[in-house]
């Protein structure tokens, strides 16, 4: 299975941002509506007998809340267009570290990159566009979500989640 742990993006802010984007007349492959989040740690294939040992990191992650103001939009050399914080919060950086300790105490391979939170918006983007950006993403819950190739393209299931306190 093909896990990650992220915030997921409620509907009706991803309506809003994919409406956005779609206004920017960007170059890129736009990301679903529903495949919208925040990715906290990706996991790649870990075996489905492991989704007790993840369910079980999730329950011992920290509980505080917190909101995102997702203002900036970007695109890195990889072609990725996303919408990224101009300043991200103490306690996402806190809950971030919190996982990848869980994740590595745990025997899980844990990326080494730094964190750089984002919302992927489209994929094979050759250009920036020039927009401004004001979204809040409320952090009510973490997710464990699997992804699954399908005929109609990558879908992302929630196998896990466990809620944040409210802000």
């Amino acid at each position: 299975m093909r896990l990650f742990f992220a915030l997921p993006c409620p509907a009706e802010l991803a309506a809003r941002i994919c409406t956005w984007r779609d206004s920017l007349h960007h170059d890129g492959q736009p990301v679903s509506q529903a495949n919208l989040h925040l990715t906290l740690a990706f996991l790649g294939s870990v075996p489905r007998g492991r989704k007790a040992e993840l369910r079980a990191i999730g329950e011992r992650l920290p509980h505080q809340g917190f909101n995102l103001e997702l203002d900036h939009i970007a695109r890195w050399n990889n072609g990725i267009l996303h919408l990224a914080p101009s300043n991200a919060p103490a306690a996402l950086h806190e809950l971030v570290h919190a996982l990848r300790e869980e994740l590595h105490a745990g025997g899980f391979e844990v990326e080494h990159r730094p964190f750089h939170p984002h919302i992927t918006l489209a994929r094979h983007a050759h250009h920036t566009p020039t927009a401004q950006a004001a979204f809040l993403l409320p952090a009510q819950a973490v997710t464990l979500f699997s992804s699954e190739n399908s005929p109609t393209g990558v879908r992302y299931r929630a196998i896990g989640e466990w809620p944040l306190d409210s802000v």
